[in-house]
């Protein structure tokens, strides 16, 4: 497996099909929803095995007014759960979070892969509210039919100090 930062056309196509069926087929997410904020300069991780068939992704939102960065959007397609391919996301995140020479990173991650983050050296905070911190974009009605019909995730805060 290899981690590289998605930034030709395929790399993306990649990063959408792994986000797609993790995601939308996966949890249940609304198409709109799961790339709702994403823009043609969003900056991505994506995780293939070796012959470069896409496994898992991340995207990394770099805040410099706040002194952070986010990874944002990790996703994993089924099959490949377990193996190792969102670790190295993560870390291969963590390394460019690094070079950009951040110190803080937070995740916002559904509430049953803390343990996962925690693995990692990330610290769980339950007492944050994340939807207040980190409110989502602004949806039109038709997204927020489809959110209404979408399963409901209990979001918790982590983060971690490099």
């Amino acid at each position: 497996m290899k981690a590289i930062r998605a930034r030709e056309t395929y790399e993306r196509a990649g990063v959408y099909y792994v986000r797609t069926e993790a995601m939308v087929y996966g949890f249940g997410v609304s198409l709109q929803g799961e790339f709702d904020g994403d823009t043609p300069d969003s900056d991505y991780i994506l995780v293939t095995d070796d012959n470069g068939a896409p496994l898992s992704t991340c995207r990394v939102h770099f805040v410099p007014e706040e002194g952070y960065a986010k990874i944002e959007r990790v996703a994993t397609v089924s099959f490949a759960r377990g193996i190792g391919a969102g670790r190295l996301a993560i870390e291969a995140a963590e390394e460019w979070i690094r070079e950009k020479g951040y110190k803080k990173i937070i995740i916002t991650s559904r509430d049953e892969a803390v343990g996962f983050y925690e693995k990692l050296g990330y610290t769980a905070d339950y007492t944050k509210d994340v939807r207040t911190l980190f409110p989502s974009p602004k949806k039109n009605d038709a997204s927020k039919e489809n959110e209404e019909s979408r399963p409901k995730f209990v979001i918790v805060y982590v983060e971690k100090n490099l």
